[in-house]
């Protein structure tokens, strides 16, 4: 057995029946291909390497071979492999992935010329139908070359997805590896939210007593980023909103908030046909003192209710909203008849409710709430929860 197979799934199995034909050609980026292919096994991905002989120059075909389970197919022969992974035969690939892709084997690709092993295997996969990903890696000089410009553009209208670069040291980068990752999982992921527009709220509110110190709830903002993923995954359209300190991807769109205030404004304009709302959001507000408050003098403060987000994005009728609800120290019986009331004065569509003490770094305990249905138990990680909920989206 190949060592591959010991980290094969090891993340997720997100990918477990996907196979990806990976093309590599002469960047300098084909370096990054060796953890590239790696990480898409570690969600379950089964890779197929193709290298471009540039490619071969510049990483070591061993290395592919290591980092794949598999002989990278370096020339093409009477074993017709191009038909066969991206062609229209029965056993075809998954996925079609250039990473990195040059401006010249883009331009080829374009033109539908295929005198390299990896445009030979894009000549068989656009005219099949086959899922395609160029991830672009140049000088900016090449990328911003209008006739490469254009070749991009005649490929985006023909289906083929692009994804990056990333614009760093006058260079057009590959794209991280995570992006990659994600955008293959999109690709080959169940499409059930296509065309649907998601906003996550996350994290928590934060109001001010002084110019110091501020009131804010215990909250990461972690399983608000693993809704994104998810949702982002099975093909939405995903808006972020988030005041944790926590590393967002770019394609979930971020936009920042600290207050509930903050919020309340950015919601009256939010436009969404799923709102998910992970965030510890303050029951309470307070007017803050200018400057700070001495810390000889102790002040008594005066809390104000605070505005209901889940009541101001309820005014879209049309919208699926999931709120969540966490408590302390109380039974499952007292949690869901709590999450039970939030749902009715809410008038959403989902509660998620769990008791603090049950919520690790990863994992989580939580019950899963739809109006005039029997309530779920859900046990397990942060990830597989975002899954969890977007499945009872679905069904709401």
């Amino acid at each position: 057995m190949h060592p591959i197979e010991d980290i094969r799934g090891s993340k997720s199995s997100k990918l477990s029946r996907t196979r990806v034909v990976l093309g590599i050609t002469g960047s300098i980026a084909a370096i990054e291909c060796v953890k590239l292919a790696r990480e898409l096994a570690r969600h379950g991905a089964d890779v197929i390497p193709v290298m471009s002989g540039a490619s071969a120059k510049i990483v070591h075909p061993d290395s592919i071979h290591f980092a794949t389970g598999h002989k990278p197919i370096l020339e093409l022969d009477g074993a017709v492999k191009h038909v066969e992974l991206c062609g229209q035969s029965k056993s075809r690939a998954d996925i079609l992935l250039i990473a990195p892709a040059t401006a010249n084997t883009i331009s080829k690709i374009a033109y539908g010329i295929d005198d390299t092993t990896v445009t030979t295997m894009a000549s068989c996969a656009l005219g099949s139908g086959m899922p395609t990903i160029i991830v672009p890696a140049m000088h900016s000089s090449m990328y911003t070359h209008k006739i490469v410009n254009d070749n991009i553009k005649k490929l985006k209208k023909l289906g083929v997805t692009f994804i990056g670069p990333r614009m760093e040291e006058n260079k057009a980068k590959m794209a991280l590896l995570d992006d990659v990752v994600w955008g293959i999982m999109r690709v080959a992921g169940p499409r059930d939210f296509a065309g649907k527009r998601v906003l996550v709220i996350a994290g928590p509110t934060k109001e001010p007593i002084d110019e110091v110190r501020f009131i804010a709830n215990y909250s990461t903002g972690k399983t608000g980023v693993e809704l994104g993923l998810e949702a982002y995954r099975r093909g939405a359209d995903v808006t972020f909103w988030t005041s944790a300190n926590v590393e967002v991807p770019e394609f979930l769109n971020r936009k920042s908030f600290t207050t509930v205030a903050d919020v309340a404004k950015m919601t009256k304009n939010a436009k969404a046909d799923v709102y998910v709302v992970p965030a510890a959001i303050s029951d309470f507000v307070i007017k803050p003192k200018q400057g700070k408050i001495s810390s000889e003098h102790p002040p008594t403060l005066k809390l104000g209710q605070a505005p209901k987000i889940l009541e101001i994005l309820r005014k879209n009728k049309k919208a699926i909203i999931v709120g969540f609800k966490a408590e302390t120290g109380i039974g499952k019986a007292e949690l869901e008849k709590r999450a039970r009331k939030r749902m009715r004065d809410s008038g959403i569509d989902l509660v998620v409710a769990n008791l603090l003490e049950n919520v690790k770094e990863n994992r989580t305990t939580a019950l899963l709430l739809v109006p005039g249905k029997k309530t779920r138990t859900f046990k397990g990680t942060k990830a597989d929860l975002a899954e969890t909920i977007m499945d009872a989206v679905l069904r709401v």
